[in-house]
């Protein structure tokens, strides 16, 4: 298994449904800024959001894994890539999911009780 780079490409706003559903105050995503990094393999990486975790996580997974293509080759063009977003619609976060060549670490032991 190998480890997934994760790079915040882009934070949105949509100030249109902010203004008629959002919080006072509401504005972009406050947790990621673009271009911040992580890195992954099997379990969420410290400071990344939650939410965004549960969204794109199976991706991650997949890529860990050797997937190289998702949804019959009709997505994403780079093998290995997946291009994704966290779930807030009203500031959703762009996130780059890449297959790297290290090696995931694995503390998972099956037989521990």
């Amino acid at each position: 298994m190998k480890k997934c780079k994760i790079t915040i490409l882009k934070t949105h706003f949509d100030e249109e449904l902010a203004k008629e559903y959002g919080c006072q105050g509401i504005s972009k995503c406050p947790f990621h800024t673009v271009g911040q990094v992580f890195y992954a393999d099997y379990a969420k990486p410290e400071g990344l959001c939650d939410e965004a975790w549960k969204a794109f996580y199976q991706y991650v997974f997949a890529l860990a894994h050797g997937s190289e293509v998702f949804y019959y080759g009709d997505w994403i063009d780079k093998p290995g890539v997946a291009i994704c977003s966290c779930n807030d619609g009203l500031r959703p976060v762009i996130f780059k999911i890449e297959r790297t060549d290290e090696e995931a670490t694995i503390n998972y032991n099956p037989n521990h009780n």
